[in-house]
């Protein structure tokens, strides 16, 4: 019995070394086992679409190359969905001048959400999705993994982070009531003088005041003062009714990609031509309370990142350098080698959610799938910064100490596109799949 035990286990450490060696060569950009689509194809003419879904790389569908990869979708036509959904599905939109596949398929071809037939497929199983009464949200999560179409994505996000219900029929009233809860907590707190403040929340808001104009300095967009002052109030409101941490700078970046996605129901185009002074002051606050709401619910699952010495930013750095061992151990040994230690680079990384280490137009991409992670995205952070952090691996070798430092503060991702970024994260859910399951592998 011990002899079979031991020869079981002999079997799988050569399997796990095996996949190892496939992830180690992935890095160095040899081939591994399964297809990785890497190539734009060309714009397809708009003729029916096959019942069967295949995964392709774009704009707002690709990446992980291995999950909800194989399961059919069902496309129906229009006379059939016609009958199943309500006029106010996404599909139903798009059939405002005609009720006719020729015409539906045309439209959806227009979008600007990538024009192929995989993406009319993933259209339309959104639009089933969300078009349920009662929104199943582990299919949800399935779909946005991979990347949300951009006129979806307000929607969506309020559904994944949980402030918009699941249940369509209490929907509007619940983002109703949530709404007017900011407005009351925005008179109660902010719109004070400073004389009815604390020192310690005057010091706070003038933190606060400081940092916004820092935010995402690459995007004109935000150096408006009405953007400003709208990334003040909601993050002064957020501090004061989260006292336990209180403010902490970093958690400006965290709500630039709320604002985007919820701007973006009421203005259209380029970001950088996009105007606060075009909206009402109730779009505007009804803005500042999504972006407030979803702040909220994101940092609940990560609230110890921010409270003294942030123990949870700690914790997933030593994970990270743990885990960077196994993978790439020349890589680690090397930093090591030189002194630098993984909170030097990686603690930025964890605070910011890497929006200042990426391209602004990618945010929202990444944001889909760490939205679609849930409650386990903490954990998957690790495999995610382990990814990015390899994409680098033989660069790093060559490096000293202090070229080391100065590179990692300024990495080379100002040309990255969609590829660059689809490639983290599926290497992020390969090392997942790996590692998750096997945590004796990653103990010292």
């Amino acid at each position: 019995m011990e002899r079979r035990e031991e020869e079981q286990q002999k079997r799988d450490d050569s399997r796990f070394n095996q996949t190892l060696k496939n992830v180690q060569g992935f890095l160095k950009g040899r081939s591994i086992p399964g297809k990785v689509l890497l190539t734009r194809r060309p714009d397809p003419p708009p003729e029916p679409i096959s019942p069967t879904y295949h995964r392709s790389l774009s704009e707002n569908d690709a990446g992980r190359n291995d999950r909800f990869e194989n399961s059919p979708v069902e496309v129906e036509d229009d006379h059939s969905s016609s009958k199943k959904q309500h006029d106010n599905t996404y599909a139903g939109k798009l059939r405002s001048n005609s009720s006719s596949g020729e015409q539906l398929a045309k439209q959806v071809h227009n979008l600007k959400i990538g024009v192929r037939s995989s993406d009319y497929a993933r259209v339309m199983k959104f639009n089933k999705v969300l078009s349920e009464t009662t929104v199943i949200l582990e299919k949800l999560r399935e779909l946005a993994w991979s990347g949300v179409p951009h006129y979806m994505r307000p929607d969506v996000w309020r559904l994944l982070l949980g402030y918009a219900p699941p249940n369509s029929d209490r929907r509007e009233a619940v983002l109703r009531r949530k709404r007017l809860e900011y407005l009351e907590s925005v008179g109660q707190f902010y719109d004070l003088p400073d004389s009815e403040r604390s020192d310690d929340e005057i010091n706070m808001l003038r933190q606060i005041a400081v940092d916004c104009p820092r935010t995402v300095p690459d995007v004109s967009f935000f150096q408006q003062a009405q953007v400003q002052k709208s990334l003040e109030r909601i993050l002064y409101t957020w501090a004061i009714r989260h006292p336990a941490s209180g403010y902490v700078q970093g958690i400006n970046d965290l709500v630039t990609p709320f604002l985007v996605i919820f701007l973006s129901e009421y203005l259209e185009g380029d970001v950088d031509s996009w105007s606060m002074s075009d909206l009402s002051a109730a779009k505007v606050s009804d803005v500042e309370a999504d972006c407030y709401w979803c702040l909220t619910k994101l940092l609940d699952g990560m609230q110890d990142h921010y409270t003294f010495a942030q123990p949870g930013i700690q914790r997933l750095v030593f994970k990270l350098k743990e885990l960077v061992r196994r993978i790439d151990e020349p890589v680690a040994r090397h930093m090591e080698e030189q002194g630098l230690e993984f909170l030097q680079f990686a603690f930025r990384w964890y605070n910011c959610l890497l929006i200042r280490e990426i391209p602004f137009s990618l945010i929202n991409r990444l944001w889909d799938t760490y939205l679609a992670e849930g409650d386990a995205l903490p954990d998957f952070l690790v495999y995610i910064y382990a990814s990015f952090l390899l994409t680098w691996s033989d660069e790093l070798k060559k490096l000293d100490f202090q070229e080391m430092v100065m590179f990692l503060q300024h990495l080379p991702t100002q040309t990255w596109t969609d590829q660059e970024l689809e490639m983290v994260l599926s290497r992020a859910y390969m090392w997942h799949s790996m590692f998750n399951n096997s945590p004796n592998h990653l103990a010292s």
